[in-house]
């Protein structure tokens, strides 16, 4: 097989592209598309909604694994190599989705593709924004983040569109993993193979300041909380409208609806994290994500799904961004612990969701009680993130600092 090869150069533009196109194929459909698939995957595998849960939460363990591995200091190869692998290893764990039936082989694929989707957020995050920094174009860092948000949109277009030709849910995970291959070549053309000197210094926006461990007690709960809540209704939402008979023609548009408001959402909010606060804007997100999340069950029309997919849509990466965020300001000088802290209690919280969640579908028959159970948890997020003592971020212009400073 031919050694990809990238531009001798990429300019600060075209980066951010190979950015956004690795995060839409790793996450945005690697990791999301399983939301638009599951209800076709359940009437057409008879499948419980309990081993739905635990195929949804596989694939979050598989995550934390990859994400505690690619932070080891002394990984062999380059940057681009991992990232470029993961990408392959994840399009194909996708597309094999679609020639298994058993909950065992889907268990395996699902944490092997999770595991992928974490070395390419790590490694395409440390590629693009490490050289967007040496170029002094920090603010594109909001054009890479979008690519979680422009994946689930065409994911969910890809899957609205073969469903309606009659497609089955083997198809649909085949189509998949071929769109997330597809973007391979284009992202080792978009980020060259240079290693290009990476930014030391520390960046303006969300500078590190003085906590209390109390502080870092608070906020590492608050974000294994949001971990929870957001978690459960982006692995059911889908099925919520499919399940009811009077909305389930606006099934296509549900899932389309997160991804557009997902991908400006991340810059939406770092903007007022420089207004107000990281952590009020954080409480403020999840309020809003607390609304989204029980109307999906609270007010079941299609007005009603179609808010919660878009307040879902709009906050839940701007939430993941600012978290990570207010993490560095309170670790003060060494932000890796934090992040270890962060990831570690968001990822409990996101693997608790889906199995609790399957669980009591499968005791009570319906969304409600799972759903408000989110939905509470969000609104505990939000307490305990006005509750930490977090002093107001002062000249901040972006998320870029959240992942430059991952090393």
């Amino acid at each position: 097989m031919p050694r990809l090869q990238g531009k001798a150069e990429s300019g600060p533009v075209a980066l951010a592209l190979g950015g956004l196109l690795a995060l839409a194929s790793a996450i945005g459909i690697g990791r999301f598309v399983y939301t638009p698939i599951l209800p076709a995957m359940v009437e057409g595998l008879r499948m419980a909604n309990s081993e739905a849960g635990l195929i949804a939460s596989a694939n979050l363990v598989g995550y934390l694994t990859g994400a505690l591995l690619a932070a080891a200091p002394r990984l062999p190869g380059s940057r681009r190599t991992w990232l470029l692998g993961a990408l392959a290893l994840g399009a194909a764990t996708t597309g094999a989705m679609g020639l298994v039936s058993s909950l065992p082989a889907f268990l395996a694929l699902r944490g092997i593709g999770g595991a992928a989707s974490a070395f390419v957020l790590v490694f395409a995050s440390a590629l693009v924004l490490d050289r967007l920094a040496a170029a002094g174009r920090g603010s594109l860092s909001s054009l890479h983040f979008a690519g979680v948000g422009v994946g689930i949109a065409l994911s969910a277009v890809l899957v609205s569109s073969l469903l309606t030709a009659g497609a089955d849910w083997r198809l649909l995970w085949l189509a998949s993993g071929t769109a997330a291959l597809a973007t391979v070549p284009l992202v080792a053309w978009l980020v060259p193979g240079r290693e290009a000197p990476r930014a030391t210094a520390t960046p303006a926006s969300w500078p590190a300041g003085p906590a209390t461990p109390p502080s870092m007690t608070r906020w590492t709960l608050a974000y294994g909380l949001f971990g929870f809540g957001y978690i459960v209704t982006a692995t059911f939402l889908v099925a919520i409208v499919r399940a009811s008979p009077e909305i389930r023609p606006i099934e296509p548009f549900v899932w389309v609806i997160v991804g557009i408001m997902a991908a400006p959402s991340v810059a939406a909010w770092a903007w007022l994290g420089t207004r107000i606060g990281i952590s009020r804007a954080f409480a403020v997100a999840c309020l809003v994500e607390a609304a989204g999340v029980a109307a999906s069950v609270l007010w079941p029309t299609a007005t009603g799904a179609l808010m919660a997919a878009a307040l879902l849509g709009g906050t839940f990466m701007g939430i993941t961004a600012l978290g990570l965020a207010g993490g560095r300001r309170l670790a003060g000088g060494d932000p890796r612990r934090a992040f270890a802290l962060l990831t570690a209690s968001f990822s409990v919280g996101q693997i608790a969701g889906p199995v609790l969640a399957g669980f009591l579908l499968d005791r009570t028959g319906g969304f409600v009680l799972p759903t408000l159970l989110a939905a509470g948890a969000l609104l505990a997020a939000a307490v305990l993130g006005i509750w930490v003592n977090m002093p107001m971020a002062i000249g901040d212009h972006g998320p870029a600092a959240v992942d430059r400073s991952r090393g």
